[in-house]
């Protein structure tokens, strides 16, 4: 906030007798002749000049003659002339504009609380922030993360408390709109968004359930969803598959939970993926994962390979093997691959 800046007065000056040895000197000149008085001030001594005596010139009767009242006089008139020229000086000092003390390179005296715009603008202008240094590498995409793997203990047990992942993706197809949530389990120190992009991105796949036009998927954070796709610890993972009598602590696998709201999807899979894709193909693991549970939501139970060499059915356990009784397939992570 500015505030009007406070300029310095006049300075007082004691006025009466005894503080003023000589006449008072106006500071512009002599009184008009209407001031002037029998106590007006006398002109100076010259010496080398006289001037005719009047009536009120006689020497008095006491003290020393004429010579010591000329040097009195003389004394006199030069300390009112020193008082003169001193008191002008002040009031001169005093008076002058801050422009012109700038002028003169000198501080123009005003109060140091002054905040007038006139002062900001002779503050210091902070350096821009200087550019980040080059040569750093931009921050991985989408497309490179999801081909990471990532560090996670394979018997890790959460504490079993969720949050729902904030945020509304519409439902970007045809057919019947099926919503959903996500949930993330406390602690478990994946990147939540990195999951949620890829679990929506899969589903709404041409290659996905929603490939037909037959459905499309829309993810919410509030309000009544018809599943919730549920990101947990490896433990936590097995107390609600447990609760649909599945057991997914023998191959560290996920579920569809069916007697509970909960697709889960285990946190140790989801990071490290399994050794029938391989870690050059996490984001194709990732991809079945989602589709295989989900799937099984929808209604859809095991299917198993039948031709040899063939790209294995989403609905095929492929986490656990692609050899089943001896036919051995490829892995495949879509409902439609061919689309």
């Amino acid at each position: 906030m500015y505030r009007t800046p406070v300029r310095g007065g006049h300075p007082q000056h004691d006025e009466s007798t005894a503080a003023r040895p000589g006449p008072y000197v106006p500071r512009h000149g002599a009184p008009r002749a209407a001031e002037a008085g029998p106590d007006a001030a006398q002109a100076p001594f010259i010496p080398g000049q006289r001037r005719e005596s009047g009536p009120g010139d006689e020497e008095p009767t006491t003290g020393r003659g004429g010579l010591g009242r000329t040097l009195t006089g003389v004394a006199a008139a030069a300390v009112a002339t020193v008082l003169a020229v001193v008191v002008t000086g002040q009031v001169t000092e005093q008076e002058e504009s801050p422009a012109a003390a700038r002028a003169a390179g000198q501080p123009d005296g005003r109060a140091s609380d002054d905040t007038s715009a006139s002062r900001s603008d002779e503050r210091p202008v902070p350096p821009s922030p200087a550019a980040p240094p080059s040569g750093f590498p931009p921050p991985p995409t989408y497309d490179e993360l999801i081909g990471y793997q990532f560090p996670i203990d394979p018997k890790l047990q959460g504490p079993g408390t969720f949050k729902a992942v904030p945020g509304f993706q519409k439902a970007p197809g045809k057919g019947q709109t099926i919503r959903y949530r996500i949930d993330v389990e406390d602690g478990l120190g994946l990147d939540q968004e990195l999951f949620t992009t890829a679990v929506f991105k899969t589903l709404n796949d041409a290659r996905s359930w929603a490939g037909k036009g037959e459905m499309t998927f829309e993810r919410i954070s509030t309000g009544d969803p018809q599943f919730v796709i549920t990101l947990a610890s490896p433990g936590t993972t097995g107390d609600w598959c447990r609760k649909s009598g599945l057991d997914t602590t023998i191959d560290n696998v996920s579920c569809d939970s069916a007697s509970t709201n909960r697709v889960m999807i285990n946190a140790f899979r989801w990071a490290q993926g399994s050794e029938t894709f391989g870690p050059k193909a996490m984001l194709a693991y990732r991809q079945m994962l989602i589709n295989h549970e989900v799937g099984h939501r929808l209604g859809h139970g095991h299917v198993n390979c039948r031709t040899p060499g063939a790209l294995a059915p989403v609905m095929q356990q492929q986490t656990k093997s692609l050899d089943i009784d001896g036919i051995k397939c490829r892995p495949n992570p879509w409902v439609h691959p061919g689309s």
